[in-house]
């Protein structure tokens, strides 16, 4: 059913998201130890750099939420992967970025998004 799917979805991202806050507010250290949750995520068939690696959270068949920072902003993507002909994965053209503020407004709003859905 599509609103099952979509509420384990809505559940995955609420999850990242407060993984990415945590790391985000205490700007001290961007750097994560890699958690089991993480491992998991990113099989080892799929190679990425290990900086990269404890940024990423799937949320599905190549599809990752990340935290990168561009030009001195932290940016929270949530984008498709592909991998290239050396079989690394790299980010694709489908994808979106937030800044922390929309991504909180996209946390304040998710069980808005699933009653939405259940309607649909």
């Amino acid at each position: 059913h599509l609103s099952e799917r979509a509420s384990l979805t809505s559940q995955q991202i609420t999850n990242a998201g407060e993984a990415i806050l945590s790391e985000v507010a205490p700007k001290k250290s961007l750097k994560k130890q890699k958690t089991s949750e993480t491992s998991r995520a990113l099989s080892p068939s799929k190679h990425i750099s290990s900086s990269r690696d404890a940024n990423m959270f799937q949320i599905g068949k190549m599809r990752y939420v990340s935290v990168r920072d561009f030009k001195e902003k932290v940016l929270i993507d949530i984008r498709e992967y592909q991998m290239d002909p050396e079989h690394e994965m790299k980010p694709g053209t489908k994808g979106i970025s937030l800044n922390p503020e929309q991504q909180n407004q996209l946390k304040e709003q998710i069980s808005d998004n699933d009653d939405a859905v259940r309607k649909v």
